[in-house]
C-alpha cells in the first residue's frame, strides 16, 4: 500500500476534488484505493453522496480506537473505491489530542488496520494543523494540489518546510509526491505564466498533467458523485484519468 496525504494549507486550490477524482481513476484503472477524509469539513464524504447519518464510524474515530478501522472504510459507488468518512467532531481531536503520548502518530497506528488496498488517499484539511501533521506522518508522500493563479506560491515554502521537519524528526521515508497544477485556463495567460515559474522552481516534482477550471469538476459534487462518473468525457474527468495513468507509471518506474 502506498500511503499519499493530499495537502495544500491553502484552500480553495482543488485539494479534495483532486483527492475523489485521482482515487476514483486508479479504482477504475483496476486499483484497490481507500480515500480517508481527515477533514472536518467532510466535503469527499459528501462528495460520494454519504449522509451525514452514515458517517460512523469515521475518521475521528480512528484516532482514538484504530480497532474500529476494518468496519470504517465504506464502500463507495465505484467498484474497488473505499472512503473512510469524517465528522465534525474531527475538529476537536486536535484539542483531545493535545499533550496525549504520541499525538502525531495515532493515524499511522490505526490505517496499518484499514483493509488492505493498493493506494491510501488522505485528504488532509487546509491547514497545518496537528491533523495534517497525523497525515504527514503517515504518509510515503505528499500530493500538493496548487492553483495556477497569482497567489499559487504563497504558502507553498511553509509547507515544505513542515514536509522537511516531519521527515528530519518522525518520518524519514515522507516524500513530496508530486504538484499537481489545478485550475488552469489555458485562455488565460496568466495561467501559462504561473505553470511555468512553478515548473521552473519545482522541476520533475510538477505533473506534466494539468487539470483544467472545469464546470463540471464544480457540479459532480452537488450530485453526490465523482466527476468521473457524472461526466467521463468532460476535459476535468479526462485530466484526472491521464493524472492516474501518470501516477501509475511512475509507481511502475520505481519499483
Amino acid at each position: 500500500m502506498r500511503t499519499i496525504a493530499v495537502a495544500n494549507q491553502k484552500g480553495g486550490v482543488g485539494k479534495t476534488t483532486t483527492a475523489i477524482n485521482l482515487a476514483t481513476a486508479l479504482a477504475a484503472s483496476g486499483h484497490r484505493v481507500t480515500l480517508l477524509d481527515f477533514d472536518p469539513q467532510g466535503n469527499a464524504s459528501t462528495g460520494f453522496g454519504i449522509p451525514r447519518d452514515r458517517r460512523n464510524p469515521s475518521s475521528y474515530d480512528l484516532l482514538f480506537d484504530p480497532e474500529l478501522a476494518a468496519e470504517a472504510a465504506q464502500e463507495t459507488l465505484v467498484p474497488g473505491l473505499f472512503l473512510v468518512p469524517a465528522v465534525e467532531g474531527l475538529a476537536a481531536a486536535e484539542i483531545e489530542l493535545s499533550g496525549q503520548p504520541n499525538a502525531a502518530g495515532r493515524l499511522k497506528a490505526a490505517i496499518q488496520k484499514l483493509p488492505a488496498c493498493d493506494w491510501l488517499f488522505i485528504d488532509c484539511p487546509p491547514s497545518l494543523s496537528l491533523l495534517t501533521l497525523n497525515a504527514l506522518v503517515a504518509a510515503d508522500g505528499v500530493m500538493i494540489p496548487l492553483q495556477t493563479e497569482f497567489y499559487a506560491m504563497e504558502g507553498l515554502s511553509q509547507l515544505l518546510k513542515t514536509i522537511e521537519q516531519v521527515r528530519a524528526r518522525q518520518n524519514p521515508r515522507l516524500d513530496i509526491e508530486g504538484v499537481v497544477l489545478t485550475m488552469h485556463d489555458r485562455r488565460n495567460r496568466l495561467s501559462d505564466l504561473v505553470a511555468a515559474d512553478v515548473r521552473a522552481a519545482l522541476g520533475a516534482r510538477v505533473y506534466e498533467t494539468m487539470i483544467p477550471r472545469n464546470v463540471r469538476l464544480s457540479e459532480a459534487p452537488s450530485h453526490g458523485m465523482p466527476a468521473l462518473l457524472y461526466d467521463i468525457r468532460c476535459p476535468g474527468s479526462e485530466a484526472y484519468m491521464a493524472l492516474a495513468r501518470e501516477m501509475i507509471g511512475a509507481a511502475a518506474k520505481a519499483a
